[in-house]
């Protein structure tokens, strides 16, 4: 039993790194503590404890921890420092004897948090708290909104797949998932919070279902159902496993919004195999196609890798022009990142730094076209945002149901509410459109 009453009057902030899923499960921690009596800090305010949430998806990730960590301490002196995530999991004797950590939370022990900061209130901090597990099994629930409009819900976690390039299998484990019924549950309670859009989120959510023996689609089937809740988006899921039956489920869905996002990595077979990514191209390009076809108007992310090990200038120019050529709406582009213990280290072929970096840009180009022409087509075209809360003396920001940004003047009426407006062009930096007119508030 944690007594709560040694967390009176204590402060704490928060820094999460990395993906959805993290955002997600640290909106779940801050909420936590806000329940104990820790008040989140202020900006300006001495914080008593602080959380992040780190990231070891490549080298940069873990460097930008390591930052997060000593500009922490420098703002907060003598604060706990508490890191959770998948650095923490992957290097943890490296945060608590290196930069001091007091506690570090591996990825199925960040339910522990209050517990642990109970034991440092009795103890002299510096101690290191909570080794993580080596083999991590345990589901964390998690269903945050956080200081966002949107809810993220976390419907799975681990992945089965090993590509050669990538710890997240070492980091969260093997692919596991709660119920469909407790994540109707924690949809309705969304819902019952006044939240109107959830963001669906994990490691692999296509490969839902492997702990109990249910499935996806039927997943997906069941939170269409949940009132309340108009919209949800589909975070990332794999190509091989959004199945036509996925695809024509949304379309004609209640509250499935025309939005994807697919990771391709590579545009080159050649890279792919090396990858051992699951699809081919061909495959790949088929599946935008079917998307495209059944959402004409939808908006389709994609993710790619650039530099990995055996990619050549050939390789890397057949994947340039593979993309050029797919009907797509914005890249999210990393450079190869080598990364401890992967297979990817025997492959031969080292790209250099300063050559990730050109092909990274050329590939953020044509990402930027691609985004500017699809926002372009919809200029003048009816749609429905929902708007989430302005931060101060900023324009009032949203997205549509195919995830455009809208941007307006601030207005408390329709915050958190789905506004019908006919789009305007561009704002200034073009990062959204305008709104030309208002039509209508829904209820």
């Amino acid at each position: 039993m944690i007594d709560n009453t040694v967390f009176q009057d204590k402060k704490a902030v928060y820094y999460t790194l990395g993906c959805k899923l993290n955002f997600s499960e640290t909106a779940t921690i801050e909420r936590t503590l806000q329940e104990a009596g820790i008040r989140t800090a202020r900006r300006g305010e001495q914080a008593d404890i602080c959380v992040i949430n780190s990231c070891a998806v490549t080298q940069e990730a873990e460097k930008k921890c390591r930052q997060a960590i000593h500009k922490l301490v420098r703002q907060h002196p003598g604060a706990y420092v508490v890191v959770t995530g998948c650095y923490a999991q992957l290097s943890p004797k490296k945060l608590a004897q290196e930069l001091g950590v007091d506690v570090v939370l591996g990825i199925d022990r960040k339910g522990e948090v209050l517990q642990h900061l109970g034991d440092l209130t009795k103890k002299d901090a510096g101690e290191w708290y909570a080794q993580p597990s080596k083999d991590v099994r345990t589901f964390v629930p998690s269903c945050s909104r956080g200081d966002r409009t949107r809810y993220f819900l976390k419907v799975q976690d681990g992945c089965d797949y090993f590509c050669t390039y990538c710890t997240i299998p070492f980091a969260r484990g093997r692919s596991r998932n709660p119920s469909i019924d407790s994540l109707v549950e924690q949809a309705r309670s969304a819902a019952a919070e006044g939240g109107k859009e959830i963001v669906i989120t994990g490691v692999n959510i296509g490969d839902f279902g492997k702990s109990t023996g249910e499935s996806f689609i039927s997943l997906v089937k069941a939170l269409d159902t949940v009132e309340g809740i108009e919209r949800y988006r589909i975070s990332s899921i794999e190509p091989n496993l959004i199945t036509d039956e996925i695809i024509d489920y949304m379309a004609q869905s209640r509250s499935f919004m025309p939005h994807l996002h697919i990771p391709l990595q590579a545009g080159s077979d050649a890279v792919l195999k090396l990858m051992h990514r699951r699809y081919d191209t061909s495959f790949f390009e088929q599946k935008i196609a079917t998307v495209r076809k059944t959402f004409p108007d939808a908006f389709i992310g994609v993710d790619v890798i650039v530099g990995t090990r055996g990619e050549s200038e050939e390789l890397f120019q057949q994947a340039y022009d593979f993309i050029k050529r797919l009907d797509i709406s914005q890249l999210h582009v990393f450079s190869y990142s080598e990364r401890p213990g992967t297979r990817a280290l025997s492959i031969d072929g080292a790209v250099s730094p300063a050559e990730k970096h050109r092909r990274s840009q050329l590939l953020i180009t044509l990402s930027e076209e691609k985004r500017l022409a699809f926002y372009e087509r919809h200029i003048g075209k009816e749609a429905v945002v929902l708007f989430e809360k302005p931060r101060p003396s900023m324009p009032m920001g949203g997205f549509t149901e195919n995830y455009i940004r809208v941007e307006c003047e601030p207005c408390k009426e329709y915050v958190n509410r789905l506004v019908r407006v006919r789009l305007g062009n561009f704002n200034e930096d073009k990062s959204a459109l305008s709104v030309a007119e208002v039509i209508g508030v829904e209820q």
